[in-house]
């Protein structure tokens, strides 16, 4: 009988959370931060990971039609099983660009606790040249990571929600590629208006598997 009252102590009310991955990637890369949230008393059904784009072509992918739909379903679907009404929403790479696009096309800003962006370009990628004069690819073009892409333009000044934070290296491998990390004088992964932004010696994967607790202390 003690243990069934702990049990349930443990699962408290908690915002859901909504995990997005980046490109070509999957639902499992956020392993680490599944498990740590799990461990902080997050029942499995509060945590959704959306699984988009292909998985082998990355400069397929953009912010536009098939890659929406699992993100916008996921979001939909957390909002309606949150026992808060609330959600908290965590994005790394081109996951963080996609999950913010979404919350800006539901219009659901006002119900996302904490929005947190790890490793995004929302300023774009160097890599990809600046719009129109852009890398051709599908990741590169007009619904893509290009500079001053007319997907990024759009998105700027969004409301994320009531919190919103960035997390950033300047050695991150795809962010920083050309060895110069910034776009207009502000590094690409930082996202306007926000609340703070940490930066950390970790590559761009590492950004996203080593740093669950610094997530977890951002959206608790």
């Amino acid at each position: 009988m003690l243990v069934a009252v702990c049990s349930s102590a443990v699962f408290a009310c908690k915002d859901a959370v909504v995990l997005v991955h980046g490109n070509t990637a999957s639902p499992d890369s956020w392993d680490e931060t599944y498990n740590y949230l799990r461990s902080k008393g997050y029942a499995a059904n509060d945590i959704l990971r959306p699984n988009w784009g292909s998985k082998t072509c990355a400069a397929c992918n953009n912010h536009r039609g098939a890659e929406e739909t699992p993100v916008r379903n996921a979001i939909q679907s957390a909002l309606s099983r949150s026992c808060t009404g609330r959600i908290d929403v965590i994005g790394h790479s081109m996951g963080a660009t996609l999950a913010a696009q979404q919350i800006d096309k539901l219009a659901v800003s006002n119900r996302v606790d904490a929005f947190v962006g790890i490793a995004g370009a929302f300023r774009g990628l160097r890599t990809c040249g600046t719009y129109p004069f852009n890398v051709w690819s599908s990741t590169c073009g007009r619904y893509g990571l290009s500079i001053q892409s007319p997907f990024l333009d759009g998105l700027s000044g969004a409301p994320l929600g009531d919190r919103v934070y960035s997390i950033k290296s300047n050695i991150d491998q795809i962010v920083c590629a050309t060895g110069v990390c910034s776009v207009g004088g502000v590094h690409s992964s930082r996202i306007w208006n926000e609340n703070a932004s940490y930066t950390y010696v970790l590559g761009h994967f590492g950004l996203q598997t080593d740093t669950a607790v610094k997530q977890y202390q951002l959206i608790k």
